[in-house]
């Protein structure tokens, strides 16, 4: 163990403690999961609705122990070449060229090496000299396929990748693994076997306060309080996409800008696309009047 991350990371609380310095308010759960993967050096799946924070709990824990943070965001078709690493073939050409002009031979040795090789983020987490290990996001690894889900296999056992032209590369310090997944599909057995699991659920009315509070400092504690008994009372109607923190905190920023202090119909009417974003979702809020929504008859 990194004597300066033991000593960072002596225990949950004083995780919890840089966490909460950095503005991220994890409960016992969340912080103990980030703990042991930090200690026990093994990737974290972090699954949860969309806009519970789990992106920003890797921010966070980044921030927390002032490490990089290295974001590989997954989408439907990423392939190696887009998370690890790709060969500069106009500086291969170029290299060829000017070979040629001065009479000299070149080889593939000569073409494949790191001179060449354009590190994409999965290599340079691994490639990140220190003192403390970077926190590499694997963000939203559902939206990838199976196929990439097995390239990352070798990764998430090893902190290695093969890379055919110059062998295995191996971290010298190796990251702080964070996947996310919105479980848009299920993923591969074997690689939740290589990962520490938790499920970050929405906060309760008093935490989605405390945190509106916290990334929202201009809000006041009522208005605070009023817009995560709002939010709790939206996430109980039949949406397609139930808000998350993220909304809550949208929603309060909203209210702020707009002069607003408390939250009536009239100011729910205003700003109800803060945090609803599908015309279905607003149809059902809407529909019978935002009087429940903000507690008024």
């Amino acid at each position: 163990m990194n004597q300066r991350l033991d000593l960072l990371v002596s225990s949950v609380a004083r995780l919890r403690a840089r966490l909460d310095g950095v503005d991220y308010l994890a409960d016992d759960g969340l912080a103990t999961a980030l703990f042991c993967a930090v200690r026990l050096a093994q990737p974290l799946l972090l699954e949860g609705e969309a806009g519970v924070g789990k992106t920003e709990a890797a921010k966070a824990l980044a921030a927390a122990l002032d490490t990089p943070l290295v974001r590989l965001q997954c989408y439907e078709g990423i392939d190696a070449s887009s998370a690890l690493y790709e060969w500069d073939y106009p500086r291969q050409l170029l290299a060829i060229r000017v070979a040629e002009g001065r009479g000299e031979a070149v080889s593939e040795t000569d073409l494949f090496t790191s001179r060449f090789l354009i590190a994409r983020p999965l290599l340079h987490a691994l490639q990140h000299g220190g003192p403390l290990p970077a926190v590499l996001l694997i963000d939203e690894i559902d939206r990838a396929d199976d196929e990439f889900e097995a390239f990352l296999f070798e990764l998430l056992a090893e902190a290695s990748v093969t890379i055919p032209e110059m062998g295995t590369v191996r971290a010298a310090i190796p990251p702080v693994v964070v996947l996310t997944s919105n479980r848009t599909r299920d993923l591969h057995d074997a690689l939740k076997r290589r990962c520490l699991y938790h499920w970050i659920d929405h906060p309760d009315v008093a935490r989605t306060e405390a945190i509106i509070r916290r990334r929202a400092p201009l809000t006041s504690q009522p208005l605070a309080r009023q817009v995560a008994v709002a939010l709790q009372r939206l996430r109980s109607l039949d949406l397609q996409k139930p808000p998350g923190v993220a909304e809550a905190i949208n929603w309060a920023a909203a209210l702020h800008v707009l002069g607003l202090d408390r939250l009536d119909v009239a100011a729910a009417e205003a700003t109800v696309g803060s945090v609803l974003k599908y015309r279905e979702d607003l149809d059902v809020a809407t529909g019978g009047g935002l009087g429940w929504v903000v507690g008024e008859p």
